[in-house]
């Protein structure tokens, strides 16, 4: 049960605000959706939009400019949350890289962690399951998209999920967690010293074992500090899908850096070419 908690009325749509108990994080989740005006008409196709470390639903909703897009071609926009949150949910306050607002898209096999923390469980499979049968979406026609440790995040939920999203992009994701210091402090923690289990959360690692997908699209800032940092590693994962033949699109973007301001400028050319992916199955 899924019940609305906020709308507002924007390009001739609405931005709804919803909270449901989760079976999987064991926990009450928060979400948003953008409805398109098309939406009053009949069921419309979705882009998932995965948030990055420290981020909420609220982030990408107010700052993407995502919605005028989503309007003008008709799909919905679905705004996880990024982790389970709550008094009884395990956390770390003082990092920002683990606990809440840092789930990474994982479901976490290692105590304290693993009671809730089954985020790739529930953007893959409880909450598209939830919202298509309560909202007027389009079952099973989908895509996905993200942001940092979203994009991480998205790459990894298309290439686990062979025809369960019709594309999948990225600004400035992890694409290669087990070589970076983000994706070692939290697949250690969320997933224990196994490095095979690690493995199966990367995208570069899932290329290389045999994962693909019909497209990948990639932006990412030459300005952005976590790029320099190597916590992206972006040439990893172009390297893997040249050895695999698997088809990326990786767009360097001069001058750009990590923030929303970069997401903004690009959104529309996302939001453009998942339309036209999905526009085919709906």
């Amino acid at each position: 049960m899924m019940k609305r908690t906020e709308s507002i009325r924007e390009f001739g749509g609405y931005l709804n605000r919803y909270v449901h108990p989760s079976k999987v994080c064991k926990c009450e989740m928060i979400f948003s959706v953008f409805l398109p005006p098309q939406a009053e008409n009949g069921p419309v196709p979705a882009l998932y939009w995965l948030s990055g470390l420290t981020c909420t639903d609220d982030n990408a909703r107010v700052k993407a400019g995502a919605q005028r897009y989503a309007a003008e071609h008709g799909i919905a926009i679905v705004f996880p949350d990024t982790s389970p949150r709550g008094h009884d949910v395990p956390d770390e306050p003082e990092r920002y890289d683990l606990g809440q607002g840092a789930g990474f898209y994982v479901n976490a096999t290692r105590a304290p962690w693993s009671e809730h923390y089954h985020m790739y469980a529930y953007v893959t499979h409880e909450l598209p399951a939830l919202l298509e049968e309560n909202l007027p979406l389009l079952p099973g026609v989908k895509s996905v998209s993200g942001h940092s440790m979203g994009g991480h995040g998205a790459l990894i939920c298309a290439l686990k999920n062979p025809g369960s999203f019709q594309s999948v992009s990225a600004f400035a994701p992890i694409c290669n967690p087990v070589e970076c210091g983000w994706g070692n402090a939290c697949f250690s923690a969320y997933l224990g010293d196994n490095r095979a289990a690690w493995e199966t959360y990367d995208a570069t690692c899932l290329i290389t074992a045999g994962a693909t997908v019909g497209n990948i699209l990639i932006d990412q800032g030459t300005a952005d500090e976590f790029y320099d940092d190597q916590q992206l590693l972006p040439e990893n994962l172009a390297a893997a899908c040249k050895q695999a033949g698997v088809p990326l699109k990786l767009r360097f973007q001069e001058g750009y850096d990590h923030s929303y301001h970069f997401i903004a400028t690009f959104i529309g050319e996302h939001i453009a070419y998942h339309a036209g992916a999905m526009r085919g199955r709906s």
